[in-house]
């Protein structure tokens, strides 16, 4: 691990005034659970790593106007304590399927967020872009869990849990930075990296996450389809929020997670659900239409498979909640 300078400020205001404004001067640590491994491979060579934990304004979890609101460092075994996160059955799925007892006792929500991607050619050093001498590494070598959506040129999965659901539910994340605080909604706040120097969230490096805002929320789900149940990520996901009118769905949100670099809105599953009732035969149908405009790569088609799954089974448990 390169040498760095450490800081742990007591306030926001210190901690932001402790950012640098380009990527790669300074890093912000909160639970560690992937800096501390980006640091150890070189990854990311920060030259200061600045220890937000202390800072109690970015903690808890409380009812407010606007909904529910999260603070960016609770722990996801905070999330599964609390009560008030009954309502959303969508995020608590995402949450169980982090299996890890030290993962959920370390990781943060803001941390979930910002984490960098886990493809093994990003890990290797080759960029978000997996570019070599000219060559794109996915396109011609080992792409078992790489993205099947998306025009390019970045082709990793986004690894958020908890983008996926709270997308679909409408949230909206604070973020605070040097010009104050600024809320952009969930589903942009994750971008697909157009070059090596982008990431893959819309945050400034001397922005810090702060909350997250949930407004009340309908019927919900995730379903998650995984490899095995030991720590792993997710092979595809689906998480769903509907409003009904009587039996019929007025409205619904679909978002499928580990199948693009950023969390992937179906919107014409969305569509056609729009006025039905929520039967096995309309959530497969459903299902198959979120996934029709999937491209796989050489070696992930089976991945268009789990996207259709995972969709319908979301929309049949968010229909019984």
């Amino acid at each position: 691990m390169q040498a760095f300078e450490y800081a742990s400020p007591a306030t926001l205001q210190e901690a932001i005034a402790l950012l640098g404004p380009k990527w790669g001067e300074a890093a912000v640590l909160a639970g560690g659970t992937d800096l501390i491994s980006l640091m150890k491979d070189y990854v990311d060579t920060p030259k200061r790593v600045v220890n937000i934990k202390g800072i109690k304004e970015l903690g808890g979890i409380s009812k407010a106007a606007a909904g529910l609101r999260i603070g960016a460092l609770v722990t996801f075994d905070e999330m599964l304590a609390s009560a008030d996160l009954k309502l959303y059955p969508a995020i608590l799925a995402a949450v169980r399927g982090v299996s890890s007892p030290q993962i959920r006792n370390m990781g943060t929500v803001g941390g979930d967020l910002c984490q960098r991607p886990r493809c093994w050619y990003f890990r290797g050093g080759f960029g978000l872009l997996a570019r070599h001498e000219g060559k794109n590494l996915v396109e011609d070598g080992d792409n078992r869990y790489h993205a099947i959506f998306g025009d390019g040129p970045a082709r990793f999965v986004s690894a958020s849990s908890l983008g996926p659901p709270l997308i679909a539910l409408g949230a909206r994340i604070t973020v605070a930075g040097p010009a104050g605080n600024r809320t952009v909604t969930a589903e942009k706040f994750f971008v697909s990296p157009k070059s090596d120097s982008d990431r893959e969230i819309a945050i400034k490096p001397n922005e810090i996450v702060t909350e997250i805002t949930v407004p009340a929320a309908g019927r919900n789900a995730t379903y998650e389809v995984r490899q095995r149940e030991a720590l792993d990520w997710p092979l595809a996901t689906a998480s769903v929020a509907l409003r009904m009118k009587g039996s019929s769905v007025a409205s619904a949100r679909i978002v499928l997670g580990h199948v693009a670099p950023t969390p992937w809105v179906a919107a014409a599953a969305e569509k056609f659900l729009a006025g039905k009732s929520l039967t096995q035969d309309v959530a497969e149908e459903a299902g198959k239409t979120a996934a029709a405009d999937a491209k796989a790569l050489s070696g992930n088609a089976y991945k268009v498979q789990l996207a259709k799954v995972a969709v319908k089974r979301a929309l049949l448990a968010a229909a019984k909640a």
